[in-house]
């Protein structure tokens, strides 16, 4: 699927977000290797991993028309990364919403603000049926940041060897609103 128009680049409030781009490469090196943005996130990831990362995201946006955003501060540091992909869980082809941001901007309501604006790209723009957002059972903040953009909790699971847990969003009901507190 290939959504009409383009979503290479949008801003919100406080962010801008650009397409992962080969550029980005150093700034994503330098998020994955810290070991408290990554605690979340399957683990501290090498250069080499970040590198086969980028590859593979940049390689959805191609297919897709959509993918990963780097994100930046209204002076144009970087502050992280975040989109919408395709992924399976439990042999079923999922689109899942997903951010890290650095640990400097952590606490600020970033990550909330970008939940909602990429949940309304995915449901209103991509005129998808659901997003998912998986999330480790201890990673508190990131339930928060969810439940907040109005994902319900779906189940708990089990994904690479560690405890998570589903929630979902779905499009086209009249009873959500994105965003709404």
């Amino acid at each position: 699927m290939r959504p009409s128009g383009s979503i290479d680049r949008f801003v919100t409030e406080r962010l801008t977000a650009e397409r992962l781009r080969e550029a980005d490469l150093a700034d994503l090196v330098a998020l994955h290797l810290d070991p408290e943005v990554s605690r979340h996130l399957g683990g501290v990831r090498s250069a080499e991993t970040t590198k086969e990362y980028l590859d593979v995201n940049m390689a959805h946006w191609d297919r897709y028309g959509f993918g990963l955003w780097a994100l930046r501060t209204s002076d144009g540091a970087f502050a992280g990364r975040a989109g919408l992909r395709h992924i399976l869980v439990d042999d079923i082809d999922e689109i899942e919403i997903a951010y890290a941001f650095t640990r400097s901007l952590w606490g600020r309501g970033l990550a909330g603000e970008i939940a909602t604006a990429m949940t309304r790209i995915g449901l209103s723009q991509l005129t998808l049926t659901s997003v998912i957002g998986i999330v480790h059972v201890g990673n508190g903040a990131s339930r928060r940041v969810l439940e907040k953009s109005n994902y319900l909790l779906e189940r708990s699971t089990n994904r690479h060897g560690e405890d998570v847990v589903i929630y979902r969003i779905r499009g086209e009901s009249p009873n959500h609103r994105i965003g709404a507190r």
